[in-house]
């Protein structure tokens, strides 16, 4: 098995992984927690359509909400139980603070539906293997959680499938503990989406330091042999799409494009670790390894938990608290973003839950105006300006914002690691793309307003058009109709006008 040439992106960190906290175990498959709770709202505010009644008891796999929209995969029951309420919680979006949520209360018994695998997966149609995906509910697990069935669609040729473990922001640990332990699992998944795409070439990508997952990989390899390993280097963010397109086949995603425009998709291990499970195994995502690490909780490690698992009781899992947590965050440190409450249930894409202890993630810094050093510059993976948005945007000259490519920031936050002044750039940055959306929101009001105007203003130009166009037809008409009768008594009149001017 021959290791593809690999490429360099731009910019980047060697950052300290803290992953070793978190492996150091094997994967530990969560206790079932006493109620499972599922969002009815996704993170952008779409609603879902219930298929179940409060009092309702559903089976371990059975779906919950419907399949129809293929952008909102189902929700399945990841237990058997009884539906308890459907009420207003908390929940782990930064948009969305809180919203609809069904309650499962479990009955202990686990009982599950029948599920039915694909027989032969070779021998059905690409659209077979699609709709199994989407009614398994298979999304994105690295985090993004793009519809799987929909990334896979007929757009584009593609001649190159990327699965994607290069697991590059520190603490993060489950696609590693993910590839050391369910090897052959993720490569007959990536199999299957090899299959599924047509594509010419299949790269498992994989870090420079993750020895066991390489070991695992290369063993599960000499029965699999369509699928070539490339370890890359562990430069943050090579886990990025982009970075990691560009590592491994040295191609540009055009801006504003897609990976599917050049040809290539990315998926992660364990979205193809979820298709092995329902195209071979017949089974939904129901569960998912999440990294529970960090200095605030007293047992790092990854745990194999049920979709709908409050993220109190996974930290409870792991020993609890241990008086040091400081801050909650779902996801990594520099990419994730802060919870507000352990209330809030375990996501399909939720990889990571980072309880940092005091200071772990550095003591926060007085900032100091920019200097100009360039350093973000020189680290920024998308050949961006940091310093010239930083100017801009405080400046308010929005359309330099957004001629500087603002849009493209992949909020990696390099730049804030190595700004020697402490200025929140990737903070600012979002920012600058929400006012950017503002903006643009506010000229189409403008814009569509503009043409309602001009629409109503040709309607009445057209309406008395049509009326002057009536009124003449009009006349025309009684000048044709009119009788000889009529015609002579008209003459009459006339004439006796003519002898007689001063007669009314």
């Amino acid at each position: 098995m021959t290791t593809p040439t690999l490429w360099r992106f731009p910019g980047g960190l060697r950052l300290e992984g803290h992953k070793t906290e978190s492996t150091r175990l094997p994967p530990l498959e969560a206790e079932l927690p006493q109620t499972l709770v599922y969002p009815l709202q996704t993170r952008h505010g779409i609603s879902l359509q219930l298929l179940v009644e409060i009092g309702e008891r559903v089976l371990r796999g059975q779906p919950l909400t419907s399949s129809d929209d293929p952008w909102n995969p189902p929700i399945h029951a990841a237990t058997s139980g009884v539906v308890r309420a459907i009420e207003p919680h908390p929940l782990p979006y930064p948009s969305a603070p809180s919203g609809p949520c069904l309650f499962l209360d479990s009955d202990g018994v686990d009982e599950s539906v029948e599920f039915e695998a694909l027989s032969d997966y070779r021998a059905c149609s690409r659209e077979e293997l699609r709709l199994c995906i989407h009614r398994s509910g298979i999304v994105g697990l690295g985090g993004a959680g793009f519809p799987t069935s929909i990334k896979t669609g007929p757009v584009h040729r593609i001649d190159t499938l990327i699965l994607n473990g290069a697991e590059c922001e520190p603490y993060i640990s489950c696609d590693d503990t993910l590839l050391r332990h369910y090897a052959h699992e993720v490569l007959e998944g990536a199999r299957v989406l090899h299959h599924l795409l047509g594509a010419e070439h299949c790269l498992l990508a994989i870090e420079d330091d993750m020895p066991e997952a390489w070991e695992a990989l290369q063993h599960a390899a000499r029965e699999i042999r369509d699928v070539r390993i490339a370890m890359v280097p562990a430069i943050y963010p090579t886990g990025g799409e982009k970075q990691l397109i560009r590592v491994l086949t040295g191609r540009e995603v055009p801006r504003g494009g897609l990976p599917a425009d050049i040809g290539v998709i990315c998926q992660n291990v364990a979205t193809a670790h979820a298709v092995h499970a329902a195209v071979v195994l017949g089974r939904p995502l129901l569960s998912r390894l999440v990294t529970v690490a960090g200095r605030g909780t007293r047992q790092p490690r990854n745990l194999l938990a049920r979709i709908g698992t409050p993220i109190a009781e996974l930290i409870r899992q792991c020993g609890g608290y241990s008086g040091e947590e400081e801050r909650l965050i779902q996801g990594g440190p520099l990419m994730g973003h802060t919870l507000t409450t352990d209330a809030v249930p375990l996501l399909k894409t939720s990889n990571c839950i980072l309880v940092a202890g005091r200071g772990e993630l550095g003591v926060p810094r007085a900032t100091r105006p920019c200097i100009r050093c360039g350093y973000c510059a020189d680290v920024c993976p998308a050949r961006l300006l940091p310093q010239q948005l930083h100017w801009f945007g405080r400046a308010g000259q929005w359309p330099k914002v957004a001629e500087y490519r603002v849009t493209d920031c992949i909020e990696c936050a390099c730049c804030d690691l190595v700004c020697p002044s402490h200025i929140p750039l990737t903070r600012q940055f979002r920012d600058f793309k929400d006012k950017l959306a503002e903006l643009e929101a506010e000229r189409q009001a403008a814009e569509h307003a503009r043409m309602r105007y001009e629409a109503r203003r040709e309607r009445k130009l057209q309406e008395q058009r049509e009326l002057a166009e009536q009124s003449r037809r009009r006349k025309e008409s009684l000048g044709k109709v009119a009788t000889p009768e009529i015609r002579r008594a008209v003459e009459r009149a006339k004439a006796k006008r003519s002898r007689n001017p001063d007669e009314i």
